[in-house]
C-alpha cells in the first residue's frame, strides 16, 4: 500500500500522480509473487495538488500464523523496487524493514475502502462517502483504496491486519468490525472471507464460523482444497485439532443483474455456496 494523493485513473498504478514507468516497474516486480500493490490516499476531495514530501507505506501478511502489518514512510517511492516481492509473498518482511526502515504498524487497524470511481462508478458514488463519515466520525486508520473487487458488493472494505473484506458496508457495522479487529475477532455480518484464501477457501472458512461460533482471527486455516469448477472439498482446521469437510459449489447469482455499475449487459455473476459441513474426527495414534 502506497500513499498516492490525487485522481486515480482505472488502471491506477500506470494512470495517477505516480510516475507510469515506476508504476509499470511495480507490477512487473509483483508478478507471480502473491504480492498485490495498490494505491491509498486519506478521505477528502482528491483535487490535483501538490504530492506530499513523506509518503506512507504499508505492507501486511494475512495468514493466520503468520499475520502482520508493517509500516514505513519514503520521500521516494521507487525504493519500493529495491523490495524482494517474492520474500514478502512468503510472509518474509526483512526486506521491506531494511529498505524502508518498516516496523510493526501500533495504531488503529487498517480500513481500506475502494473508491476508485474510475474502475467502477459505484465505488465512488457509495465508497467515498463512507471514508469520509468514518474520518469524520474520528475513526482511525481509514484510507480510500485504488480496487479491491467486487464491484457490485459496494462499498467494499479490508480490514487489516487480518485481510478480511466485507460487502454493502456501512459505518455502524464497520465500526464493530473495527472494534473485533483490535481485539483480534472477525465478525461476521458483511463479511466476505479472508483474502489468504481462494474464494472456495473463503466460503468454507465462513461457514465453519458460522457454524462453530468462532471468532477468534487467527483460529481457522484453510488446509486443503480439493476439486475445481463448479464443485469442491475444502478442509479447514482449527489452531485446537479440530477440522471440518466443507463442500462449496459454483452456482450463479439470480436474477440476472449487473456485474458491476458499469456494465451495460445483464449477466450472472458466480457465487460460491456451501452445500455441507461435516466435522473430521481426527485419530490420535497412541505409542503402545
Amino acid at each position: 500500500m502506497l500513499e498516492q494523493p490525487g485522481p486515480w485513473g482505472a488502471k491506477a498504478l500506470t494512470s495517477s500522480h505516480l510516475d507510469p514507468a515506476l508504476g509499470r516497474a511495480l507490477e512487473a516486480a509483483a508478478k507471480d509473487t502473491g504480492v498485490r500493490i495498490v494505491l491509498i490516499r486519506r478521505p477528502g476531495r482528491h483535487a490535483d495538488r501538490r504530492m506530499p514530501a513523506t509518503r506512507r507505506v504499508y505492507v501486511a501478511h494475512t495468514v493466520p500464523g503468520n499475520v502482520w502489518l508493517r509500516a514505513a514512510t519514503t520521500t521516494d517511492p521507487g525504493r519500493l523496487l529495491d523490495l524482494d516481492f517474492a520474500a514478502l509473498g512468503r510472509g518474509d518482511h526483512r526486506t521491506f524493514d531494511t529498505v524502508l526502515g518498516g516496523r510493526p504498524h501500533d495504531g488503529d487497524p487498517l480500513a481500506l475502502v475502494c473508491t476508485n470511481g474510475k474502475r467502477d462508478r459505484c465505488c465512488a458514488l457509495l465508497g467515498r462517502p463512507l471514508a469520509a463519515e468514518l474520518a469524520t466520525s474520528g475513526v482511525g486508520g481509514v484510507w480510500e483504496v485504488t480496487h479491491l473487487g467486487g464491484h457490485r458488493f459496494s462499498p467494499t472494505v479490508l480490514v487489516l491486519p487480518y485481510g478480511y473484506a466485507y460487502g454493502r458496508a456501512e459505518a455502524h457495522t464497520l465500526k464493530e468490525v473495527l472494534h473485533g479487529a483490535r481485539e483480534g475477532r472477525i465478525v461476521l455480518e458483511g463479511c466476505r472471507g479472508g483474502s489468504a484464501w481462494e474464494r472456495p477457501g473463503q466460503a468454507a472458512e465462513l461457514a465453519v464460523r458460522a457454524r462453530t461460533g468462532e471468532d477468534a482471527a487467527e483460529a481457522l486455516s484453510v488446509v486443503r482444497t480439493a476439486g475445481a469448477a463448479p464443485h469442491w472439498e475444502v478442509t479447514v482446521a482449527h489452531t485446537d485439532g479440530r477440522r471440518w469437510q466443507v463442500d462449496v459449489a459454483q452456482g450463479a447469482g439470480l436474477p440476472p443483474r449487473p456485474e458491476s455499475c458499469g456494465a451495460s449487459v445483464l449477466g450472472s455473476p458466480a457465487r460460491m455456496d456451501v452445500v455441507a459441513v461435516h466435522e473430521v474426527r481426527v485419530a490420535t495414534a497412541l505409542a503402545s
